[in-house]
């Protein structure tokens, strides 16, 4: 007996039925698409209405500040404020103590993380796995627990009410040589191999070869480096006591007057100025913080 075949699909049925096949799928994934660009807008939405809400509030009379509904664009700006906030605190002075700090901690830090992160990723030496995982240990461990005895070997050494106070427990971390490492890893090793041959020492190695090309992780470190140790507020307080040597972000609090009855839209302006050399930064070295970003810091 023979059997009944089924009708074969004609060509311009194939593709139809594919098509019916493949639609759902592929709105599937439009709407996967779409849920996840809408998670990361309002993601957005909470870390930039911060900062909207404190350049208009900066803008405005204290009266205004807390108007309810929130006026989100002030109908007559009072430049005033920023004005204000040179006349009642020496903001240059906390500005370049913020530099000086902030200028020294970032490129010490460039220079110490760069070297250890290309000892402990390319130099071979006894005990390299056991003083990582040492120098790893240090970032389980709260600033908060350390404060007090680096408080008293800074008085010890007299640097106690000084910009140095600030700059030399700095000067290396863990983070940084731990991120440089992991850089370097991924370079090629043959270089190194090849540099050798040659007779380079490590140093010459270091320089000349490995060093110019992590730029990307270099700027991302720096910027990292900038952004937290230009807005940090706990060792000041801690280690500086005149007025002349506060930086910015310690300085701006005496902007809010005694009990808090300053001006906030002075305040705020005096935020907003703050701000502004961060932001500058980041966006001068996006292009390479981006990049070394992306690259990957993980093998």
């Amino acid at each position: 007996m023979t059997a009944i075949k089924p009708p074969a699909l004609g060509p311009a049925v194939a593709p139809a039925a594919a098509r019916r096949i493949r639609l759902p799928h592929a709105a599937r994934r439009r709407a996967w698409r779409g849920a996840g660009l809408a998670l990361l807008a309002v993601i957005a939405a909470g870390f930039v209405l911060p900062i909207l809400w404190t350049v208009s509030t900066s803008l405005r009379t204290p009266a205004e500040s807390f108007s309810n509904p929130p006026q989100w664009i002030p109908l007559a700006p009072v430049w005033e404020n920023y004005t204000a906030v040179f006349e009642q605190v020496p903001l240059a002075t906390f500005f370049l103590n913020s530099v000086i700090v902030t200028g020294a901690i970032v490129a010490l830090q460039l220079i110490t993380s760069t070297m250890s992160g290309y000892a402990f990723a390319l130099v071979r030496f006894r005990g390299k796995g056991a003083v990582f995982a040492m120098v790893l240990a240090t970032m389980m461990v709260p600033a908060q627990t350390t404060i007090i005895p680096i408080f008293i070997l800074i008085r010890y050494l007299g640097l106690a009410d000084n910009l140095s106070s600030l700059i030399i427990p700095a000067i290396g971390g863990a983070f940084g040589t731990f991120l440089m490492r992991q850089y370097f890893l991924q370079m090629p090793g043959e270089l190194a191999e090849a540099a050798r041959v040659d007779g380079a020492s490590n140093w010459q190695i270091f320089a000349k070869i490995y060093a110019p090309i992590a730029l990307p992780p270099m700027a991302t470190l720096a910027v990292l480096t900038f952004s937290g140790y230009w807005n940090e507020f706990f060792r000041p307080l801690i280690f500086l006591q005149s007025t002349n040597n506060f930086t910015l972000p310690l300085g701006l609090v005496s902007l809010q007057g005694n009990f808090g009855t300053g001006s906030i839209s002075i305040v705020l302006a005096g935020v907003v100025t703050a701000l502004i050399p961060s932001i500058a930064i980041f966006l001068l070295a996006q292009k390479y913080f981006v990049e070394g970003i992306t690259t990957g810091s993980f093998r």
